[in-house]
């Protein structure tokens, strides 16, 4: 086998088997890598070419166990938004010590978080952290973290933030299963604060698309990356697309201030509502430094919406 081949096939673990942490798997497998794909059971429908391992990465046992083997460790797991502030710092030492010991590099899914509320302004990668919300202070902690990391040599890091996900296989986002399942079926749809300002969603395809390019182009450590994300529109006329899709129109229940709704229940809405900011400023998303640099670019929105349409027509009919 030629060292050419050698790399190619070197082991790629993804941590968490979520909507981007399962995209990423089958990405990977398509760029002929061999991979792992690690949650806390193990369990899960079959992906072609990607082995599923049940450990736990949020004990220092676990995380070793899981990154055995690893050339490049990719983080894409995520808790119950009450969990987060005290699991997400736990998973984080974990991890780095693991892949420290292993000799990993280490490519982190992100949020926009650490930004806080910007006025509306232009989100890049210089853009400040000015979070004042609890879960926004305790991301921009763990990024602080993982750039020190990097900065003492311990371990290769590279942060790629993402928007809001939409795309096949993801549910709980606000252009998820509030939204789709209604327009498919004539019920109700959920619209977060103000739909009539531009707004950033991400493809789940293009988050696996940055992560997994991250991964394989080391040259992007020691930084944050803004994932491949299309220009930002109006929800409105997301909303406006998903009607010329499915043949009528939608009956669209406008939310002000948050409540339960669909897939949101009362504890999640009580976590949430300090980034209700986010439904409330324009959230303008620039990746075009991800895009010049490896030359990646995002999926339309239209190639989004046909793909996310169809996946809940399936997913609609298996219920």
């Amino acid at each position: 086998m030629t060292a050419h081949a050698n790399a190619v096939r070197s082991l790629h673990t993804v941590l968490g088997s979520g909507p981007a942490g399962t995209a990423l798997a089958r990405e990977l497998v398509r760029r002929g890598h061999a991979v792992r794909l690690v949650d806390r059971k193990g369990q899960g429908p079959a992906v072609d070419g990607v082995e599923r391992y049940a450990a736990d990465v949020g004990t220092a046992e676990g995380a070793r166990e899981a990154m055995t083997g690893a050339a490049v460790v990719y983080h894409c797991v995520n808790v119950a938004y009450h969990l987060q502030a005290e699991v997400m710092p736990r998973v984080q030492e974990a991890v780095l010590a693991a892949a420290e010991a292993c000799g990993a590099r280490l490519v982190v899914l992100d949020t926009l978080y650490p930004y806080g509320e910007t006025g509306g302004a232009v989100m890049t990668e210089d853009s400040p952290w000015k979070a004042t919300s609890r879960k926004g202070r305790m991301r921009a902690q763990l990024d602080e973290n993982y750039l020190a990391a990097h900065r003492e040599g311990r371990v290769g890091v590279a942060l790629g933030r993402s928007a809001d996900f939409v795309g096949p296989g993801v549910l709980n986002s606000s252009l998820g299963a509030a939204v789709f399942p209604g327009a498919l079926t004539g019920g109700q749809v959920l619209g977060l604060g103000d739909i009539d300002l531009p707004h950033s969603y991400t493809s789940i395809a293009d988050v696996a698309r940055g992560l997994a390019t991250l991964g394989e182009r080391p040259e992007g450590d020691g930084r944050v990356w803004h994932l491949p994300t299309a220009p930002a529109v109006s929800t409105r006329e997301i909303l406006t697309m998903i009607e010329k899709r499915v043949g009528r129109t939608l009956d669209v229940v406008i939310m002000a201030e948050l409540r339960p709704f669909g897939p949101f229940d009362e504890q999640f809405v009580a976590e949430y509502a300090e980034m209700f900011y986010q439904h409330t400023e324009p959230q303008i998303v620039d990746s075009s430094a991800f895009e010049q640099t490896f030359g990646v670019t995002p999926a339309p929105l239209t190639d989004t919406v046909d793909a996310t349409v169809a996946w809940y027509g399936e997913w609609l009919a298996r219920q």
